[in-house]
């Protein structure tokens, strides 16, 4: 077979990575799946067994590769520096970017094998000469946000047999060629090293003396009440504060060098500006300047129209045409027209 004709496939041993696997097959491709070892919760490895087992059942070569040590130093690091420095972390995307997708082509190079895949929902599309990610059919599951910071030497090798699914249909596919244990594989939820509660993590990672009680107080600086520890919060959380004050309040800022949580209400946590660093825009043509960008802060929800233009000191200054609450540091905010994503970046402020 000519190198063109195989492709590599991130196999995680669930549902999507598996139907992607006979999808890709289908197609005519020589598949060859890996599965990383980034985290083992309880040192469970039964998603080892499964990708293995699927593929042996497929007749598709299949390889472990075990990064553990560097998505420890890559995310889990990162994770808990980002909630101990006051920001809200996005490790997905750093996961994706960073580690999933660069390995994939770093192995694939080693192999000979020109093209890439995963189970992801999503599509893609050339525009004016550069390629970008489109939103999949599955609304409910379009994974676009998580992928901004990709390069175009990833994209244009990028295979996607799952953009054009629904999960509905994917479940069926699997349970239709007699993989049920596929077909019924429950999605995962949440940061994989911590898919619950990301507090129980920090307290078991972090040195005692690191998080300790504090001052909630309100936006004039006035004392309201203790809270637990200051990286025990987020901007914009209104839920398990605590706090009983016959009214509704958020958290509007966190200051980590005195361990102070600032509390306001809705209003008080309106911005109509942002400004993003470690940035990546597919085509900059396409997007500074431009007054019909839409930017998304959060995977589902709060988007809104903006204009982007470069500042001297590299960062992205975001304009919005209508305030957006709960402007987080630390957390992604991507841009897109229509169902393209046009890039993205980490929000400093």
């Amino acid at each position: 077979m000519d190198a063109k004709k195989k492709v590599l496939l991130g196999m995680s041993g669930g549902t999507d990575s598996s139907v992607a696997a006979m999808l890709l097959q289908d197609a005519g491709y020589e598949v060859i799946g890996v599965t990383f070892r980034f985290y083992e919760k309880d040192n469970c490895t039964e998603y080892l067994d499964d990708a293995r087992d699927l593929c042996h059942r497929l007749g598709i070569r299949h390889i472990i590769s075990d990064q553990r040590e560097r998505f420890q130093s890559t995310i889990i690091e990162y994770f808990i520096g980002e909630y101990m420095a006051g920001h809200t972390p996005v490790p997905c995307t750093l996961c994706n970017n960073l580690l999933k997708w660069p390995l994939l082509r770093q192995i694939a190079d080693e192999m000979g094998i020109y093209y890439l895949a995963t189970g992801h929902y999503v599509q893609k599309r050339n525009i004016d000469g550069y390629w970008h990610i489109t939103n999949g059919a599955d609304s409910d599951k379009n994974q676009s946000f998580f992928l901004w910071g990709l390069p175009q030497d990833i994209l244009e090798r990028m295979l996607l047999p799952m953009g054009t699914l629904t999960k509905q249909r994917v479940r069926e596919i699997a349970e239709e060629r007699g993989f049920m244990k596929a077909a019924q594989k429950r999605d995962s939820f949440g940061v994989c090293f911590c898919p619950m509660d990301y507090r129980s993590f920090l307290r078991d990672k972090v040195p005692t003396e690191a998080i300790q009680r504090g001052k909630f107080v309100d936006i004039e600086g006035k004392f309201v009440a203790w809270h637990e520890g200051y990286p025990f919060y987020t901007i914009g959380q209104r839920r398990g504060l605590g706090l009983d004050l016959n009214r509704a309040v958020f958290v509007k800022d966190i200051v980590p060098a005195e361990n102070k949580v600032v509390l306001g209400d809705l209003k008080s946590l309106e911005r109509t500006a942002m400004r993003l660093k470690d940035w990546n825009i597919i085509n900059p043509a396409q997007l500074l300047g431009k007054d019909d960008i839409v930017v998304k802060i959060r995977y589902r929800k709060q988007e809104n129209r903006c204009t982007v233009t470069l500042l001297p000191d590299n960062t992205l200054h975001i304009e919005l045409h209508e305030p957006l609450t709960a402007i987080t540091p630390g957390q992604a905010a991507a841009f897109y027209r229509g169902d393209t994503l046009l890039g993205g970046g980490i929000i400093v402020e």
